[in-house]
């Protein structure tokens, strides 16, 4: 199953590469993208030669080396990009992309769906093994909207509206979702991660919109769907090269979920890379909210 992740990974990949080099470039790529394309490589190199502490850090390396690459390929397709125009809220982003992985963290104990191995204990690990490693998957996720956005054909779509009272439907779904998982039996919650990957969209997509915050609600209903699209197929490229370096990585994740281990891609059993896609929109709507409580994003309306 390893050379089937592998070649979906590459195909994957292929496919930015390919939109990127048909889409009309504004500029030249940029040093720091090509500084992130030297470090992943150089990074692979030791990794699969086992030099440490690349080879046990492998994963933050290779996903803060990736989102400079995806920066400076947006920014050579539009001429502006999160990194050279607004570096203070990427590390923002950063910032808040660790308690909002953690949030997962404290459903992972009562779901048990994956451990850890490998990662060093002490400060040591919980800097670099962990922290290190959530703070670059809300920005990886950006980025890769924002290059998928970049590269996607024009996308004209109707105004798509819901009522005050389907909003008030989905928020109670959410807070359904959310709370399920907390009062079940242990070995029913294990089968539940699919109401936590959802949950939040559910919840708090309708919240921003009524506080004039953006949402994915309120694109749709002015017939803007680029950053849905965007941030949905960000989950799936984020998802498979989240699985492909974790593979060979010397500390890394397993999945123990309860559901498709005999059909495992990667460490991932197939079925679960289905909740990557919904995840990335998740991870957009929660930072929409938590940076709005952190008074760095105002309403818009």
């Amino acid at each position: 199953m390893v050379a089937i992740g592998v070649g979906i990974t590459l195909a994957t990949v292929a496919a930015l590469v390919v939109g990127y080099f048909t889409t009309r470039r504004r500029r030249d790529f940029p040093a720091h993208g090509w500084l992130g394309l030297a470090a992943l490589a150089g990074a692979e190199w030791l990794m699969f030669h086992r030099v440490e502490p690349v080879a046990t850090f492998f994963t933050p390396i290779a996903w803060s080396a990736y989102i400079l690459i995806a920066d400076g390929a947006v920014l050579a397709l539009t001429n502006r990009s999160r990194l050279n125009d607004a570096p203070v809220t990427v590390a923002r982003m950063a910032l808040l992309s660790v308690p909002l992985w953690l949030i997962f963290e404290a459903y992972n104990l009562r779901l048990r769906n994956w451990v850890y191995t490998g990662v060093p204990a002490g400060w040591t690990g919980a800097l670099l093994g962990y922290g290190w490693s959530f703070a670059t998957i809300t920005p990886a996720i950006f980025e890769t909207s924002d290059l998928v956005q970049a590269i996607l054909p024009p996308l004209p779509g109707t105004p798509w509206k819901i009522s005050a009272s389907a909003e008030n439907i989905l928020i109670g779904c959410g807070a359904a979702c959310l709370a399920l998982p907390l009062v079940v039996p242990q070995r029913l919650a294990s089968y539940l991660f699919l109401p936590v990957w959802i949950g939040f969209i559910l919840l708090l997509d309708p919240v921003n919109k009524r506080l004039g915050l953006p949402s994915l609600l309120g694109d749709l209903s002015e017939g803007f769907r680029r950053r849905v699209y965007g941030f949905f197929l960000a989950g799936w490229v984020c998802g498979w090269l989240w699985e492909f370096w974790n593979n060979w990585a010397g500390a890394k994740w397993h999945y123990i979920f309860p559901i498709g281990q005999g059909w495992k891609i990667f460490e991932m059993p197939a079925p679960g890379y289905l909740g990557f896609l919904p995840f990335a929109l998740e991870c957009f709507v929660m930072y929409v909210t938590a940076s709005w409580l952190a008074g760095w994003l105002k309403r818009v309306k």
